[in-house]
């Protein structure tokens, strides 16, 4: 290999040349490159939405979802299916397996509704859908809620749909979407006893509507200049036009106003709402298109809202619900401050130990590495977010390695009075090989994240482009622009010792250094033992350390969810969700705004939040704490207050999640195949959950039973009435729910215009028995003449999965982590796991299930991660033995995380699992310098015994320097909750594991090759 130091001190300006490029071009890329929150990571599930009106949940799972689902079991890459049937509905969750790369699941889900379509010819008739939702991963980080006190829903509307037209037009701005809409409805509504009494059907009052505002073309005349078309009035304009309509019934002419009541109003039962700060509001949710730079889009949207809002009526206001632009910009700033921090904890170390020279070498091979990393970072794509921010900061510990090893070596050859030129040379020759070998040893300890599959690995796969071009770009400037540095910088004095022997290790510390070595080499079998030994506890105590998948984000915002029992109404749940949100406004020295939705789940405006589909017994609130102190004593509070004062509610109080989340702590989901036992085995696994007391709100994702009116047909007495199943269904459901007559036109706005009986006529349980069915020429009877009404229970909502019924069993905890808690559980069900029947399964569910998935995941390319990492030693150390030997050492580092883990009680999590992979080839890189340094000692002439001993002490300095710039430059991480467990890990296990590879490596190396000094 030519060397490369010689070569660039012989073309000083072109080299200068290049640096100034890359440095001016790295600070352009900069400023271009993606800003967002987190990586894009691809949700790998589809929604398929299925209606059937009048049927109930096991009709709708018997006669819709089961037959939906064995088409789509063909799926190519499914991982389940997991649906759940109520009245009338049926959801289907099709979840792909992560495995599925990136680029294959747009084209999976058109598969999906080509399956969906095969089959349905299979379904009943009068089925709607189905409808797919294939976008569950936008990300609508901009928020906003338009309010007015004394405005209505739709002068709401109107100012909204105004206000997203202008926000579509905003650079950067990929989708905008109403939310909280309340459509517009025009009710015709009759008495029961006047359409009896006047003998009116409630089709003909629906034909007659429909024929009065049908819209249908009169015609087009085509005459020689031009085409005229022909429109007719008597359309709709206003309600009073409606109530003259005309209604025939049997020759006699009523007007619709004289027999019925219309008015116009919001859709009755509530469509889910939207409320800001206990203000009725529509929201705006906006999203960014792919690749879009969040801070910029921000900045847009901030200016084009500052405009809006002065040219909005008096008394409707603008408000910011969720500002991810904010977020990023703060989340970066603080980044770019560690990165701060960081870069000064490694030049003090430069500084401090080479010298203020030598320090400025290393400090000035810095900026242009990180520059180097932005023109990568631009040319690829990668943005900047929270996984990149890190990588960087990981990366600055490690890419000052190899300057710090070539102007060491620099030093040392100078201080042996060589000269500049041929010290510079001559480092490289040393130290290229090993550095370089080293170098893509530590890349490959990242191979695990860059090559794995899963959700997890998906999110933290920047780790390593990111660090792999960093580490790669500073062996480059380390052998071709740190000597171009050193060259104008190093100035050392030539050391001897008092007999004129040139000797740079001749100071105390070395003394002391070199006899605690030899007392190693002496007792070999001592320190092996006693290494294997602390390696064995080290083992065991890593059974101790939490267990954590990914913790919460530092992000203000509390989520609480309030659930009522199935069967609740929108307006039952908008009751008690109206009770929390006056609570929350005593509470507002620690809120800074809360918004809510009834009917339905926030939108999801950061990527590691999953919407919540709309159910009319479920509302979410999304408050938005001062800081981090202030969520906390919030948390606490509604804790106390739910228990409290909402002993009907089942809330669920959780914080955004810093990677995929789950929607409780713990999760054991029970499968079978029937209802009843499942619901038995739930009931038992919960017994257990509340005899441990780290867990509270301990409850079923369904396990109720709603009411329901049955009405026994006699089919006979139908047939001789002249009406059958169906009319009277159709005519029920037109008389208390309301059937579709026509549309009525203003503006953007088409309201329905639908029929109905009046409120006491349909509202009224007890009244039900007395309502009219039309039957033609014999007029109207009573209900109870042609069912009998009877009262039942029935499941509101069956769960099943690949075609099982399926509950989950779901805890909160009050301390400790969510893996922990629940593995402590799951090992509590050992003796019912084993006496279940065949076909019943209790399985882990939520973020433990997901943990172990991804470990599963990480674990596949860690042969290929060795391979690659033997096939780099054998290359450099070109013998089995060292190859082995060298590999040895790996496992050194487990000391270092197991106590350091437990000591500062860091759960280790699949954040933490990646440093330790990590750390195999920071380990294995410095053992590689101290072994090829023997090599060359050796192949010198010295005997073996001298080779270790001096090979050692020349290493000595540039191992310990390397690793305390990484060690120290993990400090500043270790605050942050996402990235502080792989921090502590990389940093406790590489301060081991250095100390051991200079102390404990000669050893193995001399047991190994059975040396002995010579006498």
């Amino acid at each position: 290999m030519r060397n490369l130091t010689e070569l660039s001190l012989k073309n000083k300006n072109i080299v200068w040349y290049f640096i100034i490029v890359v440095f001016v071009a790295g600070i352009f890329s900069y400023f271009n490159l993606g800003r967002r929150e987190d990586p894009s990571f691809t949700i790998r599930q589809m929604i398929v939405t299925v209606r059937w009106p009048g049927a109930t949940a096991q009709q709708m799972q018997d006669n819709v979802t089961d037959k939906l689902a064995k088409k789509l079991q063909d799926t190519p890459g499914l991982d389940y299916l997991k649906s759940y049937s109520r009245d009338s509905l049926s959801v289907i969750y099709v979840t792909l397996k992560q495995e599925v790369p990136a680029d294959k699941v747009h084209l999976t889900w058109l598969k999906v509704r080509n399956l969906a379509e095969d089959a349905r010819p299979q379904l009943p008739d009068g089925v709607i859908g189905p409808v797919f939702n294939d976008q569950f991963d936008d990300v609508y980080g901009s928020v906003y809620a338009i309010t007015g006190k004394d405005y209505s829903y739709e002068e709401l509307r109107q100012k909204a749909e105004a206000v997203r037209r202008v926000l579509l037009g905003v650079p950067g701005v990929g989708k905008a979407e109403l939310l909280g809409v309340q459509p517009q409805k025009i009710y015709v509504e009759a008495k029961a006893d006047k359409l009896s009494e006047l003998g009116i059907s409630p089709q003909a009052i629906q034909k007659a509507i429909s024929a009065q505002n049908e819209m249908a073309p009169a015609g087009m005349i085509a005459t020689k200049s031009n085409d005229v078309y022909i429109h007719m009035t008597g359309k709709f304009n206003d309600l009073a036009q409606i109530r003259a309509t005309p209604i025939n019934v049997g020759g006699k002419i009523f007007r619709l106003g004289d027999i019925a009541t219309v008015k116009q109003g919001y859709a009755d039962p509530r469509q889910p709402q939207m409320y800001f700060d206990g203000q009725p509001a529509i929201g705006i949710a906006v999203s960014m298109v792919d690749g879009g730079n969040i801070l910029s889009l921000g900045k847009s949207l901030d200016k084009t809202i500052g405009v809006l809002r002065h040219n909005l009526p008096l008394g409707i206001e603008i408000h910011q619900v969720s500002n991810q632009p904010q977020v990023v910009r703060n989340s970066i700033s603080e980044f770019v401050s560690t990165l701060e921090e960081a870069v000064v904890i490694v030049l003090a170390v430069s500084f401090f130990s080479l010298g203020w020279r030598t320090g400025l070498v290393v400090a000035g091979c810095i900026p242009l590495v990180i520059a180097g990393v932005f023109n990568v970072m631009d040319i690829f794509g990668i943005t900047l977010n929270k996984v990149s921010l890190g990588a960087l900061i990981i990366a600055l510990g490690l890419l000052v390695d190899d300057a710090i090893i070539a102007v060491e070596m620099m030093s040392v050859k100078l201080e042996e009075g060589l000269g500049r030129f041929d010290a510079a040379c001559y480092a490289y020759k040393a130290t290229a090989a090993p550095m370089l070998t080293g170098t893509l040893i530590t890349c490959s300890g990242f191979i695990p994240v860059a090559f794995s599959k899963g959700m997890a690995a998906e999110f933290c796969r920047d780790l390593f482009p990111v660090i792999a071009t960093a580490l790669i770009i500073s062996w480059i400037v380390s052998v071709m622009v740190a000597p171009l540095y050193g060259y104008k910088l190093i100035k050392v004095k030539v050391k001897s010792d008092a007999s004129g022997k040139i000797n740079p290790y001749q100071s105390r510390f070395y003394r002391l250094f070199k006899r605690l070595l030899i007392a190693c080499l002496h007792h070999k079998k001592i320190v092996l033992l006693v290494t294997g030994g602390v390696f064995a506890l080290s083992l065991f105590l890593l059974h101790f350390v939490p267990k954590e998948f990914f913790p919460p984000s530092m992000r203000p915002e509390i989520i609480v969810e309030m659930s009522l029992p199935q069967g609740s109404s929108m307006q039952a749940t908008k009751e008690q969700a109206e009770r929390f949100a006056a609570y929350l406004d005593t509470q507002k020295k620690d809120i800074k705004n809360y918004s809510y939705y009834i009917g339905e789940g926030a939108p999801r405006f950061v990527l590691t939040l999953n919407p919540v589909l709309p159910e009319p017994n479920y509302a979410q609130f999304v408050i938005v704490a001062k800081d981090v102190k202030a969520r906390k004593r919030l948390i606490s509070e509604i804790n106390n207050k739910m228990q409290r004062d909402f002993p009907a509610v089942q809330s669920n109080i959780k914080l955004i999640q810093t990677g995929p989340p789950a929607d409780y702590p713990v999760m054991l989901r029970i499968e079978g195949y029937d209802i009843s036992k499942v619901q038995a085995i739930a009931g038992k696994v919960a017994a257990l959950m509340r005899q441990d007391k780290n867990l509270y709100n301990i409850n079923f994702d369904w396990n109720s039973r709603v009411s329901a009116i049955k009405l026994e047909i006699d089919p006979d007495k139908l047939s001789v009435l002249g009406i059958s199943r169906s009319d009277l269904a159709k005519t029920l459901y037109a008389q208390i729910n309301g059937i579709k007559a026509a549309q009525y036109y203003k503006g953007d706005n088409n309201t329905d215009i639908t029929f109905r009986l009046n409120g006491s006529s349909r509202t009224d349980i007890e009244k039900l028995k007395d309502m009219p069915i039309y039957l033609g020429k014999s007029g109207y009877v009573p209900l109870d003449q042609l069912a009998k009404i009877t009262y039942e229970g029935s499941n509101g909502l069956i769960w099943w999965r690949n075609f099982k019924p399926a509950i989950t069993v779901r805890a909160d905890i009050h301390s400790g982590t969510a893996n922990d808690a629940t593995q402590i559980i799951y090992d509590k069900t050992l003796a019912l796991r084993q006496s279940l029947p065949y076909g019943y399964s209790i399985d882990i569910d939520g973020s433990l299930h997901d943990s172990m998935q991804s470990m599963q995941f990480l674990m596949k390319p860690i042969p290929v991660m060795f391979i690659v990492i033997m096939t780099l030693l054998m290359f450099q150390l070109k013998k089995i033995s060292l190859m082995v030997l060298t590999l040895l050492t790996a496992p050194l580092g487990i000391i270092g995380v197991s106590f350091g883990m437990l000591i500062s009680s860091t759960p280790i999590g699949f954040v933490a699992d990646l440093g330790i992979l990590a750390l195999t080839g920071m380990i294995i890189r410095n053992s590689i310098i101290l072994i090829d340094q023997i090599k060359k000692h050796m192949a010198a002439g010295e005997t073996a015994w001298n080779a270790i001993v001096d090979s050692a002490i020349m290493r000595f300095r540039p191992i310990m320097l390397t690793a305390m710039a990484a060690i120290l430059g993990m400090v500043p991480l270790m605050p942050s909750p996402f990235w502080g467990p792989m921090a502590v890990a990389i940093s406790s296990g590489l301060l081991v594991a250095t100390v051991l590879t200079l102390l404990v490596l000669p050893t193995m190396y001399a047991a190994w090759f059975k040396v002995k000094e010579e006498k």
